[in-house]
């Protein structure tokens, strides 16, 4: 008897949805985003919360002035680095430091272009 109950429960909502549907493009969607590079200052280590979450948004490159927190605290810079790259490389993304005061994140679709990275292919080519 229980089981009747819940048979048509489920059979009534199955009848109930037939052809309602509604189609997404998805496509569209990714055409009418832009890419924004944002500049953060790190200040703080809960400021690296506001700079993950735009990473994830998945169309912020984020250049982080980390010059306030270093002269604060370089446990904390530290640590707030070794998170953002942790979600970067999860994120399949490009993490690099410029100078001594700015690192910049960028998600999967762009790369930051090294030159360390260059000449180690050079020297694999040599040899």
């Amino acid at each position: 008897m229980v089981f009747e109950k819940i048979k048509r429960a489920f059979s009534d909502r199955s009848d109930d949805m037939g052809e309602d549907y509604l189609e997404i493009d998805v496509g569209q969607e990714k055409k009418d985003k832009k890419v924004i590079v944002k500049l953060f200052v790190m200040t703080h280590y809960d400021d690296v919360n506001q700079i993950l979450n735009s990473l994830r948004e998945g169309y912020t490159i984020a250049i982080i002035d980390i010059k306030t927190l270093k002269q604060k605290d370089s446990i904390e810079l530290k640590r707030a680095i070794s998170k953002v790259k942790k979600t970067i490389e999860a994120m399949e993304g490009t993490i690099a430091g410029f100078g001594e005061n700015l690192v910049i994140a960028t998600p999967s679709f762009a790369k930051i272009h090294k030159e360390a990275e260059q000449k180690k292919e050079k020297r694999d080519l040599l040899y």
